[in-house]
């Protein structure tokens, strides 16, 4: 899957996540920590395979705005 990386949180050093990427299908994929124990069981629905990941509020908006600019998102 080909990845187009549209954000990237500036705090990170330039190495860290968290990070957007727009894949190829259209999708989005998010890369980050991922959230403790406590954290993760007050998520609902967790289905196999599947985890969460803490990101910055303000890498999605840069996020967005990019995708709304390349014509991707409404």
């Amino acid at each position: 899957m080909k990845l187009v990386m549209l954000s990237k949180d500036d705090k990170s050093g330039g190495n860290g996540c968290p990070s957007v990427y727009l894949a190829e299908s259209g999708e989005l994929v998010v890369q980050g920590s991922v959230v403790d124990d406590d954290t993760h069981a007050e998520l609902a629905n967790v289905l196999p395979g599947e985890m969460a990941v803490r990101i910055a509020p303000e890498v999605l908006v840069r996020a967005v705005a990019r995708l709304q600019a390349m014509g991707e998102a409404p």
